[in-house]
């Protein structure tokens, strides 16, 4: 993937009326871009396999791939499982308020039967409302990975609960309990 070259303390981070309105609409007028996008196939390769670093969220061009020539159901089968759409499709305005194009957020699950496993990478799928006859179907897609909320990352840390005295406080696993310096066990009595 082509490094983006962006001044020290700037990230790419467009919204998604500009990722319509000044990516995807120049792209499929063959325009430039204010800044490259690089073009993959998202369901030819596993979320983890995608250009770039698999920690930072990725924005790609891809081209629109339906099941079969008579079904217009867009193909969303990756080598591991599959994208199950997680939302309805959102609608994306533009300045004046118009509807330019829509956002379907996915989730990627393991395996590609019924009772895959979820993981922790989205997808969200930007298309335009009214695709140009004629002209090859892009969509852009920035696939990323969830961010741990307070309540996974305490997991994570294998954190646990403990009740004293009516407060709740958390510690990790196996930090030393034993608060008054004695090296025998607080389960026995004195």
């Amino acid at each position: 993937m082509e490094k983006m070259n962006l001044l020290p303390g700037f990230r790419f981070h467009p919204t998604d009326e500009e990722l319509v309105v000044y990516y995807l609409m120049p792209k499929i007028q063959s325009l430039p871009l204010p800044h490259p996008i690089p073009e993959a196939d998202v369901c030819k390769s596993d979320p983890w396999d995608l250009l770039g670093d698999s920690e930072e969220e990725k924005y790609l061009f891809s081209t629109v791939e339906t099941k079969s020539l008579y079904d217009k159901r867009i193909n969303r089968t990756a080598p591991s499982g599959n994208w199950k759409p997680s939302s309805t499709d959102k609608q994306v305005v533009d300045s004046r308020n118009r509807h330019v194009g829509t956002k379907k957020t996915f989730v990627f699950y393991r395996s590609k039967s019924a009772k895959g496993s979820k993981t922790e990478w989205f997808m969200h799928e930007y298309k335009l409302t009214n695709p140009i006859q004629g002209v090859q179907d892009w969509m852009i897609c920035r696939v990323f990975k969830k961010k741990k909320g307070k309540k996974d990352a305490m997991e994570d840390e294998k954190m646990v609960q403990v009740r004293n005295t009516g407060a709740t406080f958390y510690v990790p696993r196996n930090f030393d309990l034993n608060l008054d310096g004695d090296e025998s066990s607080s389960s026995g009595s004195s």
